[in-house]
């Protein structure tokens, strides 16, 4: 398996709305789109999947020789490679790269969070970040990117949120902050219990509207001139805004599963994508 088999195994399975929404990429882009989609899953499989935070740590820290490697020339694991092969000037991404590891590893550190903008640290370090990579990669001006993409980064995690609370739960981490589900009365053990109430309904409609207000606001902030440059941004921002209403119809019950589009519907959702 070469570099770009296992990239496009890793990020975009057939099927998934990574693979769809990265479809609708200029066939010479997606190479370096389907390495940065693979390395974000790597970081995310690394904090989420390894149930020992001192094993995390081992494994974020060679992530970060890595990297270091990466802006040498020398990388070693197939996603760098691929890294290495495509993104032009890899020295000069390395900052963004590192604070995109650097977001996931506050996944090591803290399961649950007070409030909002104790979170909102979070969504920037690994959505803000990641689409501004993203929208950079294939943006016709990128020294503008940053007044834009960020936010488009953060809505889409905001829906991940939502659409993954059952299974963040299960996996010891809850990203509603407390502060919220006090309010609306609902505790963590209700989460990881998957019990559903109509407490629960109300806060579930609420980070929904949260989550889908910050995607409109965001899509209406992306430059006209942009808006054909970034149609991988904006296939996976419809994505999100579809399943957001889908969960909304199934009367948020995503403790117990996770809700999915039909693989022709995320194939229309993102070829219409504009």
């Amino acid at each position: 398996m070469n570099f770009d088999e296992y990239c496009q195994q890793k990020a975009a399975p057939p099927g998934s709305s990574t693979y769809y929404a990265l479809r609708q990429a200029p066939a010479r882009s997606q190479p370096l789109l389907t390495a940065l989609f693979a390395l974000r899953r790597e970081f995310e499989e690394t904090v989420k999947e390894t149930s020992d935070p001192a094993i995390g740590r081992t494994k974020l820290a060679w992530w970060q020789n890595e990297l270091g490697a990466l802006a040498s020339g020398s990388p070693s694991h197939p996603v760098a490679k691929a890294l290495a092969a495509y993104l032009p000037d890899a020295e000069a991404h390395y900052p963004e790269l590192q604070a995109l590891l650097t977001g996931f590893e506050m996944d090591l550190d803290q399961a649950r969070y007070l409030d909002y903008p104790n979170l909102r640290r979070y969504i920037q370090g690994v959505g803000g970040t990641f689409a501004s990579l993203v929208a950079r990669a294939t943006a016709k001006e990128p020294a503008q990117v940053s007044s834009w993409a960020a936010s488009l980064g953060e809505a889409l995690l905001l829906a991940q949120f939502v659409a993954e609370t059952g299974e963040d739960a299960r996996h010891g981490r809850i990203y509603i902050p407390i502060d919220e589900m006090q309010r609306f009365n609902v505790t963590a053990a209700d989460l990881i219990n998957r019990k559903y109430s109509d407490a629960f309904v109300e806060l579930m409609r609420f980070e929904t509207k949260r989550a889908r207000d910050a995607l409109h606001a965001a899509l209406a902030a992306v430059p006209a001139a942009e808006r054909r440059t970034q149609r991988v941004l904006l296939a996976q921002a419809a994505l999100a805004l579809a399943l957001l209403d889908e969960i909304e119809r199934d009367g948020y019950h995503v403790l117990h599963q996770r809700i999915a589009l039909t693989p022709i519907r995320k194939l229309w959702i993102a070829w219409r994508a504009k």
